[in-house]
């Protein structure tokens, strides 16, 4: 016999899996709702179960020094992807430094909202197992990145 589902508890939120945070820094995040489902749908696109992930925005000092305490690395990046959970699984900590995405897309001639998506997808697609330590594995990286990327909607 089958039961029908209970109906949700009225103080019960329902778990929301993708959060962004601002430490140090601040700015308009566009689109939020749209990012949100098209995160989950690179997710899917690369049959990765969609967990949770915090994105925590902030400087280029803050994030070097989560690198030097946490990775043991004394320079600047413009992600650090801290994975939880299962091998696969799209559930982590991703912290990304505006002010890196800035000067990048400055020197990549896009605009930083462009860069900014692009950098939210490479910490998606490193939680999803890929990687870019060799040059294979970074072109690869690229190449999914831009191919996510043309899926955004307008």
């Amino acid at each position: 016999m089958k039961f029908p589902p209970l109906p949700p508890d009225a103080d019960e939120q329902p778990e929301q899996v993708v959060s962004f945070h601002f430490e140090d820094v601040s700015f308009e995040l566009p689109h939020a709702g749209r990012l949100v489902e098209w995160l989950r749908g690179i997710a899917h696109s690369e049959n990765k179960p969609f967990v949770e992930v915090n994105y925590i925005f902030c400087s280029d000092e803050y994030l070097r020094q989560v690198n030097v305490e946490y990775l043991d690395h004394d320079y600047y990046t413009d992600i650090i992807t801290f994975p939880y959970g299962e091998a696969g699984e799209i559930h982590g900590d991703l912290f990304i430094s505006s002010e890196r995405v800035a000067d990048n897309a400055q020197a990549l001639g896009v605009p930083f909202e462009h860069e900014l998506c692009r950098v939210m997808a490479h910490g998606v697609l490193h939680l999803a197992g890929y990687g870019d330590k060799t040059p294979d594995e970074e072109a690869l990286m690229r190449q999914k990145e831009d191919f996510h990327l043309a899926q955004l909607p307008a």
